[in-house]
């Protein structure tokens, strides 16, 4: 390719092309931007060009509006963990990527291409001639590129109530249905990174989550609840077997049970009432701690705390068992005013308890699709769903009759 073929920058642009990309594809990208930048485009990715100190969503917008064009290498991960939140986040890059072609590179076959890109015409990595009309897309100018290669602007409602993909327990293959779920407090995934400003708050979130295990799951070991099992029945066979003793002592000494002393007598009556109470309560405790439903209603009181820290990133968590923590990309603040103005002296705190108390629940109804409440016939606060406050009001209300 002829480097008269290159399109110019024009003012405020730096870059040809803004690649946006997951992780896990770092290799096959890094060695195409190599080839693109051999011919002489100029390309902007993250790990480079991104400016230190910033958040990421200031650093995409900057990049976007500074760059001519907007490849897409699309991937099983990519589209799981980063696409959501890149259509998400368009609304904020309105003016940008309303003038900015979009590319979409298909990196396998098979890959699910998100709803809003399915207009677009898509380039695959496998195409023998791959490279030659990628290039020849990059080089040719934006006027001069069809119009339905650029994605329209949606509107918020698109990417409120979006769900992301959920959290699993890193000891998900050895965990029992007595014990909590462990998640990983190393960092946040690639897609709650871009809207999540401080990780330590992630981390913190997950930390709340993982205490469960600590404080309300004790006896995890299995050899150790099988020896308090066996310990546990043997007290009731001593106590079988010592009463039954003594009744045969009894018999053959024919002394009558009410002929012992009052001293023997309480001896025998302390010592029977002992052992079958620490049996008893021994049991109980462990059949408590092998309802799994205890498990996951301990967890979504974590969660509920988890969430007054991520609601303001607009994160919401909701656990519906021990080892998956589901996520929804949310916003709250409408829902937020209708708590001010129905309790005006009290908005924060009745807030805070809808959120300990029902946010989880509410979660998993957005991320499952699955609510026991109507569909509300005017969009609310969430456009095509249930909003939070309307969730809260319908649970309280449900509460209230049963």
């Amino acid at each position: 390719m002829d480097s008269s073929d290159i399109p110019s920058l024009r003012d405020g642009e730096r870059y040809h092309v803004f690649i946006s990309y997951s992780s896990t594809d770092y290799q096959w990208t890094h060695s195409l931007i190599e080839q693109l930048e051999s011919c002489g485009l100029q390309v902007c990715y993250h790990e480079r060009d991104f400016t230190p100190g910033r958040t990421v969503l200031e650093n995409m917008s900057d990049c976007i509006q500074e760059s001519q064009k907007v490849l897409l290498v699309l991937s099983p991960e990519f589209v799981r963990s980063r696409w959501c939140l890149l259509e998400a986040n368009m609304s904020l890059f309105r003016d940008c990527l309303e003038r900015k072609p979009i590319v979409p590179v298909l990196l396998e076959p098979g890959v699910s291409i998100p709803p809003h890109l399915c207009h677009l015409t898509y380039l695959g990595a496998n195409d023998p001639d791959f490279k030659n009309k990628l290039l020849k897309v990059l080089c040719t100018p934006n006027q001069q590129l069809q119009s339905s290669t650029v994605v329209p602007f949606q509107a918020p409602s698109i990417y409120n109530g979006k769900v992301l993909q959920p959290l699993t327990a890193v000891n998900d293959e050895e965990l029992y249905k007595w014990d909590s779920g462990q998640f990983s407090e190393v960092e946040a995934p690639d897609q709650l990174r871009l809207i999540i400003e401080d990780h330590d708050k992630y981390r913190e979130a997950v930390r709340i989550i993982n205490r469960v295990s600590e404080d309300k799951v004790w006896l995890c070991s299995l050899w150790i609840r099988v020896l308090v099992y066996i310990a546990s029945v043997g007290f009731f066979v001593l106590l079988i077997a010592f009463s039954t003793n003594l009744l045969v002592i009894f018999i053959h000494a024919n002394i009558l049970p009410w002929e012992i002393n009052t001293y023997e007598m309480s001896g025998l009556v302390v010592t029977s009432l002992y052992c079958g109470s620490l049996g008893f309560i021994i049991q109980l405790g462990l059949w408590k701690m092998d309802d799994e439903k205890y498990i996951v209603r301990e967890m979504q009181k974590a969660v509920g705390k988890a969430n007054l820290l991520l609601h303001e990133d607009k994160v919401l968590m909701g656990c519906r068992s021990n080892s998956k923590i589901y996520l929804v990309y949310v916003s709250l603040d409408g829902c937020k005013q209708e708590f001010a103005e129905a309790f005006p002296d009290q908005a924060e705190e009745m807030f805070q308890r809808a959120l300990m108390f029902f946010s989880s629940g509410y979660t998993c109804s957005l991320a499952t699709r699955r609510s026991l409440f109507p569909q509300p016939s005017s969009s609310g606060h969430l456009e095509g769903g249930l909003c939070f406050c309307r969730y809260v009001s319908q649970q309280l209300r449900k509460d209230k009759w049963e």
